[in-house]
This record gives C-alpha cells, sequence and structure tokens, in this order.
C-alpha cells in the first residue's frame, strides 16, 4: 500500500515531468527537498534528498524556522543529493521540541520549493466533556471541554496535585512531509486553504489524508447558518457524504487545543457534543464577531488564501427551516498542492476582500 509522502510525490513528481515537457517549468523551479520517508524516531538520522537543477550554479542552505511565528531558529548550508537534519539542526534532537517546524530550501538567498513540515510525535493533550456547572465561575468561561494542561493547571492552583493516570508528555520522533494547502473546487468557485499543522498537526494531517483519498469530491455543503439570529455571521459546514449531517470517515480522532482563532476564512472541525467526535465534518467561519465563543471547544487548522466570493456565495444560499440549502453547492473536487516558498506566503483573506459577484439563488 503506497503511504501518503509516496502518493503526494508521485502526483508532484507526474506534474513536474509534463510541465517540463510542455516547456512550462523553468529549471530552477526544480528545485526542492523532501524527506525519503515519513517518520523518523527520535535519536535517528533525519535524511532528506535536496534536489538542485544542474544547469544551476548556487550555494544550497536550509533555514529552520519556528512554524508559529516563522522566526528563523537557525540556518545550515546544504549539499545537493542526501542531506541529514539532525546533524544540520541538532536541535531537533537535543531540545526534543514540542512545536512544528518548517525547513526551508534557499539557493543563495532565493527560498524554492515548499517547506517541510516537522512535527514532533508527543503524547496528546487529551480533552473531556465538562458541564460548565461543575466548574468555579472564574474557570466556567462558556466552555465545555477541558484539555489535560488546563486541568492540571487547575489542580495546581488549588494545591493539588492530581491523580497517577494523568497523562505524561513522551517524545517520540517527527513527521516530516511536504507542506501542503488545500483546494476546494466547489460549484460556487474556487477556496484554497493554507493548512496550519503549527496550530493542529494530528487534525491537519488527517484532513490532508481525507482530501488525497478523494474523501471530499462531490459532498454537499449540508448545513448553511448565514448569520445567527442577532445578525452575527456564522459559518457554511460540509464533510459528510451522505449528505444527513451525521455522516463521516468511520473513525473519530481526538479534539486538539488549537490557538488559532476562529474568523472569516478559519477552517474548523466539527464535532458532536464529545469533544472527541471530530472525523470529516468541517466549517469555515464567516466572521470573528459570531465564532470566537468556539475558540477552544472546536479545532482550527486552516485559513483562506484565496475564495472569499466563492465563501460569501456558499453562505447565501437559500435554506430551509433546518439551515440545509435548498439547492445544497457542492465541493465537487477536493485536492493538495504543494504550499508555496516561506517568503511568497500570501496573507489569509478578510470578509472585505471580496469583489462583485452575482448570488447565484433563485431567491437571492
Amino acid at each position: 500500500m503506497r503511504t501518503h509522502t509516496q502518493g503526494i510525490l508521485a502526483r508532484r513528481l507526474l506534474s513536474i515531468a509534463l510541465a517540463v515537457l510542455l516547456g512550462l517549468l523553468p529549471s530552477h523551479a526544480l528545485a526542492q527537498i523532501q524527506p525519503d520517508q515519513l517518520y523518523y524516531g527520535i535519536g535517528r538520522r533525519i535524511v532528506v534528498n535536496v534536489s538542485v537543477p544542474d544547469d544551476r550554479i548556487a550555494e544550497p542552505s536550509i533555514k529552520l524556522y519556528k512554524a508559529s511565528t516563522l522566526e528563523v531558529l537557525a540556518s545550515a548550508p546544504a549539499a545537493k543529493g542526501k542531506s541529514d537534519l539532525a546533524s544540520l539542526f541538532p536541535m531537533i534532537w537535543g531540545e526534543q521540541p514540542d512545536e512544528v517546524m518548517l525547513a526551508q530550501l534557499f539557493l543563495n538567498d532565493a527560498a524554492y520549493g515548499a517547506p517541510l513540515v516537522i512535527q514532533p510525535l508527543i503524547t496528546p493533550n487529551t480533552a473531556t466533556r465538562v458541564d460548565p456547572a461543575t466548574l468555579r465561575l472564574s474557570e466556567a468561561r462558556e466552555a465545555e471541554v477541558m484539555f489535560e494542561d488546563d486541568r492540571r493547571e487547575s489542580l495546581e492552583a488549588q494545591g493539588q496535585t492530581g491523580s497517577d493516570d494523568q497523562d505524561e508528555q513522551v517524545f517520540s520522533g517527527v513527521r516530516v512531509y511536504v507542506e501542503q494547502e488545500a483546494v476546494l473546487q466547489t460549484s460556487a468557485g474556487e477556496i484554497v486553504f493554507r493548512l496550519r499543522p503549527d496550530a493542529a498537526p494530528n487534525t491537519t494531517y488527517n484532513f490532508m489524508h481525507l482530501v488525497e483519498g478523494g474523501f471530499y469530491s462531490n459532498v454537499i455543503f449540508h448545513r448553511v447558518v448565514e448569520t445567527l439570529d442577532d445578525g452575527r455571521p456564522f459559518v457554511i459546514q460540509v464533510g459528510d457524504p451522505s449528505g444527513t449531517g451525521f455522516g463521516g470517515p468511520g473513525y473519530m480522532i481526538d479534539l486538539e487545543k488549537s490557538p488559532l482563532p476562529h474568523g472569516f476564512g478559519v477552517l474548523s472541525m466539527a464535532r458532536a457534543a464529545d469533544p472527541n467526535t471530530n472525523g470529516s465534518q468541517v466549517f469555515v467561519c464567516l466572521s470573528r464577531e459570531g465564532t470566537s465563543f468556539l475558540d477552544g471547544r472546536y479545532t482550527s487548522f486552516g485559513q483562506a488564501v484565496s475564495g472569499t466570493d466563492a465563501i460569501l456565495r456558499i453562505a447565501g444560499s437559500p435554506v430551509d427551516a433546518n439551515d440545509r440549502p435548498l439547492d445544497p453547492p457542492m465541493i465537487e473536487r477536493a485536492y493538495l498542492r504543494d504550499a508555496p516558498p516561506i517568503p511568497e506566503r500570501i496573507a489569509p483573506v478578510t470578509r472585505e476582500s471580496a469583489g462583485q459577484f452575482e448570488p447565484t439563488g433563485p431567491d437571492r
């Protein structure tokens, strides 16, 4: 069976080969960095392959970034061919990082190719459902979930150490793959999402797996809530091939604690009342003011970088009393493509970035 990385690599190499044959791709665009495998156990060599076209005279180097802030952590010269990231950047194993990092290839002073995502494999920060009535007033917030680190902090504040069954964080190695962005070709237009493995690495990877497997192709937006009762724009929801709102991929993943604030264009996981019932259903936020209360309760893991008009077209679909579109918009095709080099990233979309468009609903 092909691995996830092998599948992405095969498609990418095919597209590059076709482009070269057609003369559409300059040779310098072939510069890239690729991992030899997906997982590397702690302390082992992290072998990657650095590709530089033969006609390109340049000094390759690799910069290591903190993914959440794009702070450069280290830089090291590289050579064409095989390199060991663990030798170039001893901090990967020496400091046992607990945050996602990015490795970007440079030729002289210019960045080339998509960066590599380096995700630490650490014990998950588990979440449990909490009745706010059982919490102290200062803790109640609007949350219906509590993560293990919050529970431990709360107990310590009360002078308690907690039980022996609390999870101890263990670092086991890293997952390394080429950074991807997700493209949703919908009946209302194209939407491109920058995925945020730094915010929710396991949720991001699960979504990539489903996209690559064709899960989201020909799936309807089964729920559209253009505004809440008080007029605040809310969400559009998709990801159930059954179209009922109750379907999924046949498995569930745990809720992840994400620092990415919900807001316009943010992609987040839908779930049932149990926090650990995430699967394939996702929603796209329509405003910060209408979705801020979801922070910490739902896992946000992506940001739209194009497609404002498409999002608003879908949001404007006429719906019935149960928020189901009368003529449901659809994801016609979803696929992954290499993310741009770090210096070429563009800002996420805003609601104000919408252009002029004609609403598609018959009653609009």
